[in-house]
């Protein structure tokens, strides 16, 4: 099929570039902001001087500054409504400090629950807002150490959201010691924006207004006196290639083993984007590849099918979790938009040369058979098996999973489905015998732990990643708050981290949660 071309090396930036754009769906902002703001921090990099080190920090700190900013929107859902919404507001209204968002606190709510929520932001709302910079930031930094970056650009990443005040995020570092690449993608992510709508004019208006403030007064003074020129031709400067070829050295290539950690890392990203679906992508990509093997597929097919497993849900980045944690039928444009997120990830790595074949089978895995899925309601001889397996892995892993609306199947009821479904002629019954003997193969219960959790700390764990609160979580285990509370405290200690987010992530990358993992 292509399995040449699903080893294909592949260059970091790629990447890191296609992640760039579904941060641009995250944050309400048109595709090739970040490219955008990307190309305009280096013009000002070269102009200050910035040595090699710094430009190439400065190019990774401006496409991955916001790759996170999805991680912890489920909280932002709940205070907020429409957290795409949110983050729209926040740039293009120049919300610079986390009391401007302040009018949008308990949006989609009405009457005595709106009131609720904003009488308890002040108190509880604010801290989390300052954690979620926290984790942005952090999780971002810990993402660039996985790809290979240097510590300056790792560095720059912790930093993205501090202010030359020292007001900003997390540390409240002022002045020069933020680093020059940070402090250059605060000045021009907003700037990009206002250049955007209201041309070189209101860009300066909103520099002028920072200085000082947010932003470094020496690279806000240049930037007025030089507006027009760094403004100039910006669109074409951005564009796929250009981006690509603007890295500021060759940097990382990969391939095999280490282009499927990246794949998992990016899977691993998209699926914080809300607690029902943390470890879906690699539990689907498992699934799929298990199937594939006791189908007798070839290796290359089968690498090639868990790749596509593990993108295949780039797109919902560019849903807003408002939907996505519905609890109740969404409406006719809810669903159009929920239809649209296999578009759009084809559309984020379709420039990417070497995961084509790769990209055509994860943008496919919500078609079905008698031509009644979406984007493009492909139908029989237009789908391959691989496609096929992946659609039908997909169903049975989200059918296992709780979602808003329902509860999760048992094993049982999901293999009835999938029978269910293949004999109405939507699914292969092919493909669902390779997936339910694949899904009768679960690894056996660990022993051993990662971290030295305990059993029971991993079951609070996978709950905690699932957004239960600590009540909730005791009324699932039958204790008490203040005994979820400690074990909570004692899962932070172990794994080094400090908010919900990045637990879920930890749980993900080992395999505690969501994850479908083959027996060996």
């Amino acid at each position: 099929m292509a399995g040449v071309q699903s080893a294909a090396a592949v260059r970091v930036a790629e990447l890191v570039a296609t992640l760039s754009l579904a941060a641009d769906l995250g944050l309400g902002q048109p595709m090739a902001h970040c490219m955008r703001q990307t190309v305009l921090a280096l013009r000002v990099a070269r102009r200050v001087g910035a040595g090699e080190s710094e430009l190439v920090a400065t190019y990774y700190t401006g496409l991955l500054r916001n790759v996170y900013c999805h991680a912890d929107a489920y909280e932002q859902a709940k205070w907020f409504g429409d957290d795409i919404a949110l983050k729209a507001y926040s740039y293009e209204e120049g919300a610079d400090s986390v009391f401007a968002v302040l009018k949008l606190v308990g949006s989609g709510e009405r009457g005595l629950a709106r009131a609720g929520r904003i009488v308890s932001f002040p108190i509880s709302g604010i801290k989390e807002i300052r954690a979620f910079l926290l984790t942005h930031s952090t999780l971002a930094s810990q993402f660039a150490g996985r790809i290979g970056l240097d510590e300056l650009a790792c560095e720059s990443l912790r930093t993205a959201y501090e202010r030359w005040d020292g007001k900003g995020e997390p540390n409240r570092l002022k002045g020069d010691r933020i680093p020059l690449p940070s402090r250059l993608v605060t000045l021009t992510a907003s700037a990009e924006v206002y250049n955007r709508l209201g041309g070189a004019r209101r860009a300066r208006e909103l520099v002028r207004r920072q200085r000082g403030r947010e932003l470094d007064p020496a690279l806000a003074d240049l930037f007025v006196a030089e507006a027009d020129e760094l403004l100039d031709g910006l669109e074409e400067a951005a564009a796929w290639e250009a981006i690509i070829d603007a890295e500021p050295r060759l940097g990382r290539v990969v391939a095999g083993a280490e282009l499927d950690e990246v794949l998992e890392a990016m899977a691993d990203l998209v699926d914080l984007k809300s607690p029902h679906l943390a470890g879906h992508s690699r539990g689907v990509a498992n699934l799929a590849a298990e199937a594939a093997r006791l189908a007798g597929l070839p290796p290359d097919e089968q690498r090639l099918i868990r790749r596509a497993g593990l993108v295949h849900d780039l797109g919902r980045l560019g849903v807003s979790n408002a939907i996505w944690d519905k609890p109740g039928p969404l409406s006719a444009s809810e669903l159009e938009r929920v239809r649209l997120h296999p578009y759009l990830t084809d559309r984020m790595l379709t420039r990417v040369e070497a995961l084509a074949c790769v990209r055509e089978v994860a943008a496919r895995n919500h078609e079905r058979l008698d031509g009644s899925g979406y984007p493009r309601g492909l139908a029989g001889g237009s789908l391959t098996y691989a496609d096929r397996l992946l659609a039908t892995a997909d169903v049975y892993h989200a059918l296992t999973e709780w979602r808003p609306h329902r509860r999760a199947r048992a094993t049982a009821e999901a293999g009835d489905e999938l029978r269910s479904q293949a004999r109405a002629g939507r699914l292969d019954g092919e493909a669902v015998n390779a997936v339910l003997r694949a899904a009768g193969h679960r690894a056996p219960a660990r022993r051993e732990w990662p971290a030295g959790l305990t059993a029971r700390e991993v079951e609070v764990l996978g709950l905690l990643a699932r957004g239960h609160s600590n009540k909730e979580i005791a009324q699932r285990l039958v204790v008490t708050p203040k005994t979820v509370s400690n074990h909570v405290e004692h899962i932070y200690g172990k794994i080094a981290v400090s908010t919900r987010a990045a637990a879920a992530l930890f749980a993900m990358q080992h395999g505690l949660v969501g994850s479908f993992e083959a027996a060996s």
